[in-house]
């Protein structure tokens, strides 16, 4: 939750105050004011445009631990969504002035005109590991005439605020209409090979370009769009996009994905995407302590040993069993394996379907910003629909260590 009042406060007094007390005083940043939220952090050094648009950060007030961020200013080509998401935002020394040939705009000039409420000046070092130590918690930024009370106060409107359990935010970030993002506008030339029903649930722009560019139409739809409108948009494969909120309040997006399962149609997910794949095979979530968000977050494909640095943002994962295949306890939908492992904790990154043409990762092959590792993934989803289109029946049957996972040319064009 934010709020805001006047004009642009920089300089002014701000203060950062966390769950458990710990306080942090600085200048305001953005928008003067009060932002509410779940205070997280984010390890990328670059890439703070796409960061702040990610509708996955709603709610959240994100901490930057690279020290210096805004030097290359903002612009329209950049933003992952149509506006920045985060409630609130923690940097330790902004930029005076931006220095880019793209930039049309200073961040905190963004900040500013979008209401969003920043602190400057604090160790984020020092945020990051306290929030490391204790875990991600209730926090808020407070600012101008809102700083002026005290810290007793201000702590108490803090822990009034609701948690990031139980939260369902998927339908806040969605389109509220679907819309459709043709091949042909990103350089394919040709005919589209296949039409993808993408459920938005706080999709990044950087997604439907990626199957664009590989010739598959997207129709996004809202959160809320039933198996009914993935039929009639004569969609040959599914796909569940990253998204904010607690995977446990998704039933509607968990019945949905059964259908599709059901039918057997292909389906691909990343993030949200991915818990939702595990609550329909029957499969638990959790809370993380505190997450994995940033771009540089090593994954292992345990199918091929190789290495991923991914660009990730989810607090929740899946709870699967790391030692498979297993029959998933919804057992119609037959055998399913963990796919991925993060290296740095073990927490499930990914799973594969042995029976039916389904798969999902926890990160974001997309990355936008960050590494490309990952972007095979799409043309796994794509091989899927062509064995589906092959089979005639929309029955599809292919094990996903089958397919290439050579880089496409537009792959490495990006």
């Amino acid at each position: 939750m934010t709020t805001h009042t006047g004009v642009a406060g920089a300089g002014a007094e701000a203060v950062l105050i966390l769950e458990d007390g710990r306080t942090f005083r600085g200048r305001s940043y953005g928008a003067p004011g009060t932002a509410l939220g779940e205070a997280v952090f984010a390890t990328g050094m670059t890439g703070y445009q796409e960061t702040i648009t990610d509708p996955s950060y709603a709610r959240q007030l994100v901490v930057q631990t690279a020290p210096h961020i805004g030097n290359t200013g903002v612009n329209r080509d950049d933003a992952e969504s149509r506006r920045i998401w985060v409630a609130g935002y923690v940097v330790r020394d902004p930029a005076r002035r931006p220095s880019n040939w793209r930039s049309e705009k200073s961040l905190d000039v963004e900040l500013t005109e979008q209401g969003v409420v920043g602190i400057q000046g604090v160790d984020t070092r020092a945020i990051t590991r306290h929030l490391r130590e204790r875990g991600a918690m209730k926090a808020g930024i407070f600012s101008g005439p809102d700083a002026a009370r005290s810290d007793a106060e201000l702590l108490a409107e803090v822990k009034g605020q609701r948690s990031m359990e139980g939260f369902r935010l998927a339908e806040e970030v969605s389109a509220t209409a679907r819309y459709v993002v043709e091949p042909a506008d990103h350089g394919w030339d040709g005919e589209p090979r296949f039409t993808v029903a993408a459920l938005d649930l706080g999709i990044k722009a950087m997604t439907p370009k990626h199957f664009a560019q590989r010739g598959v139409r997207t129709v996004v739809l809202p959160a809320d769009s039933t198996y009914d409108d993935v039929v009639a948009v004569g969609a040959d494969g599914v796909f569940m996009s990253n998204g904010p909120g607690d995977p446990s309040t998704a039933d509607a997006q968990v019945s949905l994905l059964r259908h599709v399962l059901d039918a057997r149609m292909p389906f691909f997910g990343i993030c949200f995407g991915n818990q939702i794949l595990g609550r329909a095979l029957g499969f638990g979530t959790y809370k993380l302590r505190y997450g994995h968000r940033g771009i540089n977050q090593p994954v292992l494909d345990r199918r091929t040993g190789k290495v991923e640095i991914t660009s990730q943002n989810h607090g929740f994962a899946v709870d699967a069993p790391l030692e498979g295949p297993v029959t998933a306890p919804e057992e119609r939908f037959g055998r399913v394996e963990v796919s991925h492992v993060c290296l740095n904790d073990d927490v499930v990154e990914g799973l594969a379907c042995l029976d039916l043409p389904a798969f999902s990762v926890q990160y974001h092959p997309e990355a936008g910003a960050g590494p490309h590792d990952s972007a095979y993934l799409f043309d796994r989803f794509i091989d899927f629909m062509a064995e589906a289109a092959r089979s005639g029946d929309g029955s599809g049957k292919l094990d996903a260590s089958e397919v290439s996972k050579a880089p496409t040319p537009a792959q490495e064009e990006n």
